[in-house]
């Protein structure tokens, strides 16, 4: 695992800034305490910081092939490089290091773009072709590793793996794009391709770009899409088989390291399948674990971890973190560079931090609830899906638009009696409706959040058409898969992997991800959605296969999540520094935002009348970014 970084100019007007070259490379310093370098000739600049996992004697970067045709910086682990090395050896192709980094190389100089599609792995990496004048640049097909670009005024295009490492360049310009302010306070995060500023952009995962000198613009290319097009006919027996073979060898090819290697494990049934295939490939020999624990018990999951740990005999850590953890608020902005909100970020700092004081590399269990429908919105929107064809529409949306106006928001009830977003849900059609249903801050609220100005900023632009976009490629009639292809296009890459990563290279640690591998991935989406949620059972066929690996109570109990009690903070030790920071801080003085509804917002949170807290903790990261940018 590693950063990259680099400065081309299209337009070759003047050399590449050493300095500006490595005050770049030294702001990921982070992601590769080990080793860092840069490369500089003619047009073109690279830069590399290195955590040494595999060849670690001989795997430096940038790395510059024999015959001075190409060469390479890259983030990320191809875990199947020893098969393309052979069959280049078989080519003529000779090599000078046991790293995978030269494979790439190599195989850019047999296949040229066509080289992405032999990747098996989490990847971000440039190329430059000396004898095309060719930058060509790749992201992995989910997303796993980032990558970050803009062309600047003068004709210099630069990326990083980091939001921050761009922004060392003195003529970036910062100005927000108000578009991305929309998706955040829709999602909670910025969804690819767009970032905080307009004039950077993240790769979006399965594509890359080429840009030649004497271009401004890159062309853009998707490589891989995910399908749902086919569908499984074997039965459930069957399928349950292959599914542990064909995850039991995306968790072996993962475990080749020189380097100490372990697997977070926090009793959920994704985390303890990779312990358990884990334990079983390795014998005798003890998998690492670690895990962290909450002194709240609506948070705390470390008796399901145990059960695990004692099944599989694992070498196991856990450290109990305090309720009262957020300490780590003003860390969070300069760990994601932009707006980030989800809290979850706290924990997997913390569970990161434990990992690397044992390993450098651990497997996780990230992309199971997203491969077999396991969020709780699944099992919602499904239901709703049913309501929706039993209703016709000229009586279901006047209907439910009624009840969803008139019906009590009640956010102090118990959760049986919180219906009024259910009558929203059902009032809309598929699309808008499972938007309504993941907005952290729903469209009405948002409307009534900004400010006069801002709305015409906006131009009538509204988040919805993130999901528009993906559904216009999406290539079957299943609605399950549908907001599973969602997911795997927005939240997937936008939230869960962007928190592991930054997480993780806050630390110095490699995450490995088995469930996301491309392989294992297209082979789950032709599993019929029946198997993945039966009545109200999420990851059915998942849990199902997995029986004889763990232990009931590990498959059947409610699916707790990785949360912090961010309601209770803000009602309690946080509540001086929430009207500060919302109140009287920045955010005020943006234009973005309505003065009253924000004072209505804290208030009514902090005296119990509403519950707001995920929607404050999105002010206070905002804030944050606005602060950290100044």
């Amino acid at each position: 695992m590693c950063g990259i970084a680099g400065i081309f100019d299209t337009q070759n007007q003047a050399p590449i800034e050493t300095s500006v070259l490595e005050k770049m490379n030294g702001s990921q310093f982070h992601r590769g305490p080990d080793e860092g370098s840069t490369f500089i000739e003619g047009p073109i600049g690279f830069a590399h910081r290195r955590l040494s996992i595999i060849d670690v004697s001989s795997g430096q970067q940038p790395l510059i092939n024999a015959q001075r045709s190409a060469a390479i910086v890259f983030n990320g682990e191809i875990y199947n490089f020893m098969e393309i090395r052979e069959e280049l050896i078989n080519a003529g192709f000779t090599f000078t290091t046991h790293s995978d980094t030269e494979v790439i190389l190599q195989a850019w100089a047999a296949w040229g773009k066509e080289c992405v599609t032999k990747l098996r792995g989490m990847f971000a990496f440039a190329i430059w072709d000396f004898a095309q004048h060719t930058l060509f640049i790749a992201r992995d097909r989910l997303g796993i590793k980032p990558l970050y670009y803009a062309q600047l005024a003068n004709g210099q295009f630069i990326f990083g793996s980091e939001l921050k490492v761009l922004e060392q360049h003195p003529l970036l310009d910062r100005q927000i794009d108000p578009l991305a302010v929309e998706d955040y306070f829709s999602f909670g995060y910025i969804p690819e391709p767009r970032t905080i500023y307009k004039q950077v952009h993240k790769l979006e995962p399965g594509f890359h770009l080429t840009i030649k000198a004497g271009e401004y613009q890159p062309q853009l290319q998707q490589y891989w899409q995910a399908s749902f097009a086919e569908q499984l006919t074997q039965s459930s027996d069957d399928i349950q088989e292959e599914l542990i073979h064909r995850l039991k060898e995306a968790v072996d090819i993962r475990l080749i390291s020189e380097v100490p290697l372990g697997a977070f494990l926090s009793g959920g049934v994704d985390s303890s399948a990779i312990v358990a295939l884990m334990s079983e490939i390795q014998g005798d020999k003890p998998v690492n674990t670690c895990s962290i624990g909450f002194d709240v018990k609506n948070y705390n999951e470390t008796e399901f971890a145990d059960m695990v740990v004692d099944r599989y005999k694992t070498n196991h850590q856990v450290e109990i973190v305090g309720s009262n953890d957020f300490d780590l608020i003003d860390k969070l902005a300069n760990m994601y560079d932009e707006p980030f909100a989800d809290s979850s970020a706290i924990p997997t700092y913390r569970v990161c931090e434990v990992a690397k004081k044992r390993v450098t590399v651990c497997l996780s269990g990230d992309g199971g609830d997203e491969l077999f429908a396991g969020y709780r919105r699944h099992k919602w929107h499904m239901l709703e899906e049913k309501v929706r064809g039993y209703v016709p529409k000229a009586i279901r949306s006047p209907l439910f638009n009624l009840l969803g106006n008139y019906y009590p928001k009640m956010d102090w009830a118990p959760k049986f009696l919180r219906a009024k977003s259910t009558f929203q849900a059902l009032q809309r059609e598929a699309l808008e409706a499972y938007m309504h249903t993941i907005s952290l801050i729903p469209e009405a609220r948002r409307n009534a959040l900004y400010s006069d100005s801002f709305k015409k900023e906006l131009a009538g632009y509204n988040s919805l058409n993130v999901f528009k976009r993906h559904a216009d490629n999406f290539d079957s009639e299943d609605p399950l898969a549908l907001i599973q292809f969602l997911d795997m296009k927005t939240y997937l890459p936008g939230d869960i992997l962007t928190k592991v990563d930054r997480a993780s290279m806050a630390h110095s640690l490699e995450v490995r991800v088995p469930i996301l591998d491309h392989k294992f991935l297209e082979w789950a989406n032709k599993i019929p959605s029946h198997h993945k949620l039966h009545g109200s059972n999420g990851k059915a066929i998942f849990k199902s296969s997995l029986e004889s690996h763990l232990p009931h109570d590990v498959l059947y109990r409610d699916k707790m999540g990785f949360g912090v009690p961010i309601s209770n903070w803000f009602r309690g030790p946080l509540k001086d520094k929430l009207r500060q920071r919302v109140l009287n801080g920045k955010l005020m003085d943006t234009g973005i935002f309505d003065p009253a509804t924000l004072t209505n917002m804290v208030n009514g949170h902090i005296n119990g009348t509403q519950e707001n807290g995920q929607m404050l903790w999105a002010m206070m990261m905002f804030e944050s970014f606005l602060e950290r940018a100044k």
